[in-house]
C-alpha cells in the first residue's frame, strides 16, 4: 500500500463542522493571547526604559553628592584648623 492509497480515503471523509469550529476558536484564542502578551511585553519594555533613565540620574546624583561631601570635609577641616590656631 502506497502513501497515496492510504491518505486518499482519509481526505475523502468529511471533517465535522464542530472540529473546524474548535480549530478556529483555538486559533483565535491563541492569536488573542499572543496579542495581549505582546502588549504586556511592550509595556514592560517602556517601563524598563524609563527606569533606566532614572537609574542613570541617580548615579549622577550619587557622584555629585560624593563631590559635595568631599568639599564639605575640606571646609570642616579648614574650620577646625582655624579654631585650633585661635586657641
Amino acid at each position: 500500500m502506497t502513501l497515496t492509497e492510504f491518505v486518499q480515503p482519509v481526505l475523502d471523509k468529511r471533517i465535522p463542522a464542530a472540529l473546524v469550529a474548535a480549530f478556529l476558536l483555538q486559533t483565535a484564542g491563541a492569536l488573542f493571547w499572543a496579542g495581549t502578551a505582546a502588549e504586556r511585553i511592550s509595556t514592560l519594555e517602556r517601563t524598563l526604559a524609563a527606569d533606566q533613565s532614572a537609574i542613570a540620574r541617580v548615579a549622577v546624583l550619587e557622584d555629585r553628592i560624593a563631590a559635595i561631601k568631599q568639599s564639605l570635609d575640606r571646609i570642616e577641616g579648614k574650620l577646625d584648623r582655624k579654631q585650633t590656631d585661635r586657641d
